[in-house]
């Protein structure tokens, strides 16, 4: 069974999710967080990602999203490898990180079992665009993604959790990623 779904209709707007290999917590200190909001941010303003909702977990992302420019496929390839390889980085050249060489031997382990892995793998490659085709899937995939923190039990209360558009829908001043829609 083939793992790689599809992108069916490219002007959509989809809710994605995309988990580092083995589930691994690499989102536990800031400047990793930090890392993917920048390449969210930079795909809103030069790649034409619109972004309805998020949420930033230990281990996995979640979006509701557009491409404006009819590619989406392209466009969260282009994100996850750029994201990825910048998170690498910042792992291998981060002095304060104990769990270093564990992490880049987990994604080094992950890339050598991929035949399209030239080195290191950091994301799962399963990525299941799910369209967001009425108002009513809209809001059931942004309460999923909102609830996450708390049922994950990091937050009592989704606008608690610092890396989620439910601050953005809040009205909340303490956003890390600017959405398309209010």
């Amino acid at each position: 069974m083939c793992r790689k779904y599809k992108f069916h209709n490219e002007l959509g707007a989809y809710f994605i999710s995309f988990a580092t290999v083995n589930w691994v917590d690499v989102f536990t200190r800031i400047n990793y967080f930090d890392i993917v909001i920048e390449s969210l941010n930079y795909c809103r303003k030069y790649k034409g990602m619109e972004i309805y909702g998020y949420c930033l977990m230990t281990n996995h992302v979640h979006l509701i999203f557009r491409a404006s420019n009819s590619n989406p496929s392209d466009l969260i390839r282009d994100f996850k490898g750029f994201a990825s390889r910048k998170i690498l980085k910042t792992i291998k050249e981060n002095p304060q990180e104990s769990r270093k060489e564990w992490l880049l031997n987990l994604f080094f382990n992950a890339g050598q079992s991929k035949s399209n892995v030239s080195n290191m793998q950091f994301w799962q490659q399963n990525n299941k665009p799910i369209e967001v085709w009425s108002l009513k899937v809209f809001e059931q995939k942004l309460t999923y993604i909102h609830e996450n923190p708390v049922k994950s039990g990091f937050v009592t209360n989704p606008t608690d959790w610092k890396y989620s558009s439910a601050r953005n829908y809040a009205n909340n001043d303490q956003t890390v990623i600017e959405i398309d829609i209010n």
